[in-house]
């Protein structure tokens, strides 16, 4: 150190003793690295300023400087007063030394012009120092001004200090120097103080030692004097501005920088003017390297709770540092800082460094305090908005009674003082607050929130009155997601009920943004909404959940026919019910018979846009993570489907998705033969493996947490293990011959289990990665009592329930649910409409997932599955409509015919089993007799009555498909899988073939006068007369198979429906075509009619026409327009059997359910 300072600090040592206070002055010396952490130590153990100075003693000159300066930034003006003339100069030597940064002539520019310290914990954030650079060399040479605008604590004054930290910046801009003066809220005798300081610093050297100047506009002259002819090209910082009438007391034609959190405070003065926002939030990863810094360990050791602190700092620089400054004072705190945070106890969070306020409130409520008393209730008004959304103006104007541009003038005020955030997204203006703000309000004005809530409630109820918003207005997505947040918080039980509890809102609201935010409304508020009875409430919950998938569709359903179609006890069917009353020009069906369905689901919900391969719990069941052909990754909310996360996250379709032990990451694998690792909150990716040679078929991560280990599986036969703690491959497990499918790490870590399709399933040690077990899966399913099918049962994948006691198997469309001890079937579920691709259990065990090619999810309550039967009707049957009673024969377990009464849903009559399974039947007109086909190839003829079979015929090689009486009962009709009609009277067991099709017919319909309308494969529709066999007319309708056909009863017009799912209007005298009833697609590009369409039938005065495809759909038959849809629960109607007054409609599905429908 220079002789000359040293002298200074020796003859000022006893007044820097007295009054000095070393903890913030060192966290500046340890930030210039001219003090080190051992150094601080032995300064708190001994006393401390005398042991300070004593150190400091022994250091060189930029110890010096650096003390000067943190006296300086510390408030002991005075003192550094004392110290300045020893200041040692830069000897021009070194000046240089490195061009970039912080050379010795730039620490000696910054020292003597007071600019503040680097804190103790710096993080870069570079875009933002540039842009500062970058409008400080806009000035060019000319006077100006520079404003650094941002809300309290976001890094204001932190990134304009470290902008100047650059050597080309202050040489060829500012020559003359930088002079940084930290103003603060001041009245006009602290500004005077403030000025006088700034001059005396600057006459420093002078000769003439002046007086200070006695008032505001005698220190601007003198001011103005001294950076003319003494500072000329010198930069002047102003740090937190708070009112534009002190930057006038500046406003001398020199360069200025300010930094406020007022973006108009310049509006006052003259010049060039730049600006530059600072962004309120850090990115996360920013937030755990200042943790990390100041509790100095390594981001991946920082313990669990670092995450949940970062997240509750809401990304702002000052209360991340406040609390880490905390903990590297109480280093086992992390879970109490991090309730304080959580419950907004901010006058807790103490001041712990450099900053101006005691506390963070005290920040937030001086910005407050700011505002005029008429805008400081509009500011209050803000308490109740809801975090993280951004509202349009019209919301505000509804709720203070104001025209929008008066609302704007007033919100603007708030966005110029950094209170407030505005989005301009084109025309409209959107607002919010940070979520620090937000939460400052909430605090401070809790004893009123709730009639700031009711207030609002109020308000929209004035100007909406009994209407509700258009999706046109503005404001109506903000009332549709938070009408019932608003009403919930008022505490309004009655409103809240009526809003929640109407079709017309849930209608309204699922149109337009699906059902998943109204089933968690449901949850969210169920305290308020249950006061009474919880059972309505579960009612419309339970509504939404299994229905939401069909909700989330274009176009969308008619939500009074769903309502129809719940429980008779239901609060949703009662009101469906009654508004169907009420519609006039609308028709509905009531399902008679739908008492004795069970629902086995929790949810149902459909977040892709194609098939669904993968989905998966989280550990704490909160959340599910989906993947598939679309290519996303989604994950959602467990409890109502809400969207959290989606990520465009691979080139080719996704396989397979895992969470992690932790619920942190989820691993994704794809058919482009890549391994990625996403977070799963902020949806970044980690990393990425490549070193499979084929497509990834599966990704699973152990069960553990705390160490990530991640197993997949390929076609190019290998099982590799991961750490991804070391981000490389750990190990390949080679053994299988084909294809690997699947692979699950045991519960307890130690095994991994793969299944493959050379038809094995293999056993692997985690730490060795040899081969322990094989086992030939095929073996398992042979005494399983399924029928043979054409498609070969491939094993897609297993899931294990947490004892181990339980597998569950998935095959084709069918879930198989074995106990593993017993080798028994515990249970078989259908639900899926289409292949299924995985299953998994949740951690408890309680629920288990399935996705398909449906694009459905659907969530499966283990209880109610282990207790639903699984024998169930097969998709053909025939219903006769005798005196207003339905009587359905059906085919129950493939062995027996069943007699129902469609009416009260009740078994008449089940025959003995027969030997070869059933395949088809028929019911004659008086209940008397059954016929029936068999896979055999075999047709009989029985008395209802006994079950005593009358005729038998083994008419076919192959399995019987169609079989129909003629009105007489005498003649039994029937087709094969070939393209032969076979007329059999089997009272005289006589028979007639009708030849003339090219391939197999699809079916038949009898017409009157002897007539038999046919259909087939070969694309045609014929006549045929069934006395002599020949053919009268023959029409060539579609290009593909024809799959039904129903003609008119006046006998004018006749329809064909085809496997191009299209259905056509046909002229039965010319052959002309009259419309063409269903369009290929929708919005969406679903087909019409959710698949082939396979049965038509007309109303008797042939306007209207309903068919069955993947649901059912009535038509108008003049205009070709759809006038309503019912959604069975599963698909893949084979046929619709009509009453003869068109009000009666019986169909079976995929699933085995009978449905009777009623047109109320």
């Amino acid at each position: 150190m220079d002789v000359k300072s040293r002298n200074y600090l020796l003859m000022n040592r006893q007044a820097l003793e007295k009054d000095i206070k070393t903890s913030y002055i060192m966290d500046h010396m340890i930030s210039d690295e001219v003090l080190t952490l051992q150094e601080e130590e032995i300064v708190k153990q001994q006393e401390r300023a005398a042991m300070l100075i004593n150190i400091i003693l022994t250091k060189d000159n930029n110890s010096y400087r650096s003390f000067y300066n943190a006296l300086l930034h510390e408030g002991y003006s005075d003192l550094a007063a004392l110290l300045q003339d020893g200041i040692p100069a830069v000897y021009s030597g070194n000046r240089k030394s490195s061009m970039d940064g912080m050379t010795s002539y730039v620490k000696t520019v910054l020292c003597e012009g007071g600019v503040p310290q680097r804190p103790v914990v710096f993080v870069t954030r570079p875009e933002l120092v540039d842009a500062i650079k970058q409008k400080l060399c806009c000035l060019g040479s000319d006077p100006g001004w520079v404003t650094v605008y941002g809300m309290a604590g976001c890094g204001k004054t932190v990134l304009t200090a470290e902008a100047l930290r650059d050597h080309h910046l202050l040489e060829g801009y500012f020559p003359g120097g930088v002079h940084w003066i930290s103003v603060g809220k001041q009245d006009k005798a602290g500004l005077l103080i403030k000025l006088q300081n700034l001059c005396s610093r600057l006459e420093h050297d002078s000769t003439l030692s002046q007086r200070p100047p006695l008032n505001i506009e005698e220190a601007k002259d003198r001011l103005r004097l001294l950076m003319l002819r003494k500072y000329p090209r010198s930069l002047l910082i102003l740090d937190d501005i708070w009112d534009s009438w002190v930057l006038k007391a500046f406003d001398n034609q020199c360069q200025v920088l300010i930094t406020s959190r007022d973006r108009s405070v310049t509006d006052a003065v003259a010049g060039n003017k730049y600006e530059v926002h600072v962004e309120s939030g850090l990115a996360h990863e920013k937030g755990l390297e200042i943790l990390s810094l100041f509790v100095n360990m390594k981001i991946s050791e920082l313990p669990e709770q670092a995450n949940c602190l970062v997240r509750e700092c809401k990304g702002s620089p000052l209360v991340i540092s406040l609390i880490g400054a905390l903990l590297r004072d109480f280093p086992s705190r992390w879970e109490y800082y991090l309730k304080q945070l959580q419950n907004k106890q901010f006058k807790r969070i103490r001041k712990s460094s450099s900053y101006d306020y005691e506390a963070l409130d005290e920040a937030m409520s001086i910005s407050v305090e700011q505002l005029n008393d008429n805008y400081k209730d509009y500011y209050k008004d803000l308490s109740i908005l809801p975090k993280d959304v951004k509202v349009p103006t019209k919301v505000l104007c509804i709720l203070w009674d104001m025209e929008t541009e008066e609302v704007e003038d007033i919100l603007q005020e708030f966005v110029n003082k950094s209170l407030l955030f505005c989005d301009r997204n084109g025309k409209s203006f959107h607002y919010y607050l940070h979520d620090l703000q937000l939460d400052f309000l909430t605090e401070k004005n809790r004893n009123q929130l709730q009639e700031l809530h009711k207030n609002i409630v109020n308000q929209y109820k004035k100007y909406y009155k009994l209407n509700t918003p258009v999706p046109s207005q503005e404001d109506c997505m903000y009332w549709y997601n938070f009408l019932a947040y608003h009403m919930a918080g008022a505490n309004m039980q009655k409103e809240l009920c009526d809003l929640m509890f109407s079709l017309d809102w849930i209608k309204a609201k699922t149109e337009l943004v699906g059902p998943a935010h109204l089933i968690h409304e449901y949850v969210e508020y169920s305290s308020i909404l249950d006061q009474k009875d919880s059972t309505v409430r579960e009612n419309f919950q339970e509504f939404l959940s299994l229905n939401g998938h069909l909700l989330g569709r274009q176009p969308f359903p008619d939500i009074i026919q769903l309502g129809l179609c719940q429980a008779e006890t239901s609060e949703v069917y009662q009101q469906a019910k009654l508004q169907a009353q009420r519609e006039t020009g609308t028709f509905y069906l009531e399902w008679i018979n739908k008492k004795s369905l069970k629902n086995l689901y929790r949810l149902v919900v459909r977040p892709h846009r194609d098939a669904v391969y993968h989905a998966c719990f989280s550990k704490d069941r909160q959340r599910i993570a989906s993947c598939g052909a679309d290519k996303t990754l989604q994950v959602f909310k467990a409890e109502s489907g809400e969207r959290l996360l989606e990520i465009s996250a691979h080139d080719d379709e996704i396989l397979c998705c895992a969470f992690s032990a932790d619920g942190e990451f989820v691993a994704t694998c794809s058919a482009d033969k890549k391994v990625k690792i996403w977070n799963s909150r902020t949806g970044q990716c980690r990393c990425v493996y490549e070193e499979h040679s084929e497509q990834v078929n599966c990704c699973q991560f152990n069960n553990r947490s705390g160490q990530y280990l991640l197993a997949t599986c390929s076609n190019d036969t290998f099982i590799k293990l991961w750490d991804l703690n070391k981000k490389y491959c750990r190990n390949t497990m080679m053994g299988h011959e084909n294809s690997v499918n699947h692979c699950r790490f045991s519960p307890d870590d130690e095994y991994v289990a793969s299944c493959s399709t050379d038809g094995t399933v293999k056993l692997w040690g985690v730490r060795s990665a040899n081969e322990l077990k094989s086992i030939e899966i095929k073996d398992f399913f042979k005494n399983a009592d399924e029928q043979p099918d054409d498609v070969e049962v491939l094993v897609k994948c297993c899931s294990w329930s947490r004892n181990g006691d339980m597998i569950l198997v998935v095959a084709k469309n069918k879930l198989l649910l074995w106990n593993i001890k017993s080798s028994s079937k515990v249970a078989y579920c259908r639900g899926h409409m289409s292949w299924v691709h995985c299953v998994t259990f949740s951690p408890d065990g309680s629920l288990f997932l399935t996705s398909s090619d449906d694009q459905t999810i659907r969530i499966w309550e283990t209880k109610k599955v282990c207790k639903s039967s699984d024998a169930v009707l097969k998709s053909e049957l025939d219903v006769v409509f005798h005196n207003d009673e339905v009587m359905i024969l059906a085919i129950y377990n493939q062995k027996h015919l069943q007699l129902i009464n469609g009416n009260t849903d009740s078994v008449v009559i089940q025959t003995a089993a027969q030997e070869s399974p059933i395949s088809c039947c028929c019911l004659s007109e008086d209940l008397k007799f059954a016929a029936f086909g068999q896979e055999s190839g075999t047709i009989k003829v029985l008395q209802l009555l006994d079950g005593k079979v009358l005729k038998s015929r083994e008419a076919y090689r192959t399995s019987v498909q169609h079989c129909r009486f003629t009105s007489d009962y005498q003649t039994l009709i029937s087709s094969a899988h070939d393209s032969v009609i076979q007329v059999w009277n089997w009272q005289l067991d006589e028979c007639v073939f009708l030849r003339g099709h090219k391939e197999a017919i699809k079916d038949f319909r009898l017409l009157e006068n002897s007539k038999l309308l046919s259909w087939s494969f070969d694309g045609t529709v014929k006549v045929w007369n069934i006395t002599t066999g020949n053919t009268e007319k023959d029409f060539a309708c579609h290009g593909g198979t024809v799959l039904s056909c129903a003609v008119s009863p006046d006998g004018s017009k006749f329809s064909s429906t085809s496997a191009d799912k299209t259905a056509k209007i046909w002229d039965m005298l010319t052959g002309a075509l009259l419309h063409f009833c269903s369009p290929v697609t929708v919005d969406e590009g679903e087909p019409t009619h959710g698949g082939w369409v396979t049965d038509l039938s007309f109303s008797p005065d042939s306007k209207m026409l309903v068919s069955s495809g993947g649901y059912l759909k009535w038509w108008n038959v003049n205009t070709g327009e759809s006038l309503q849809t019912f959604y069975t629960n599963g698909t893949n109607l084979k046929s619709i059997h009509v009453s003869p007054n068109f009000k009666v409609y019986v169909t079976v599905d995929n699933l085995g359910i009978l449905y009777v429908l009623q047109k109320m």
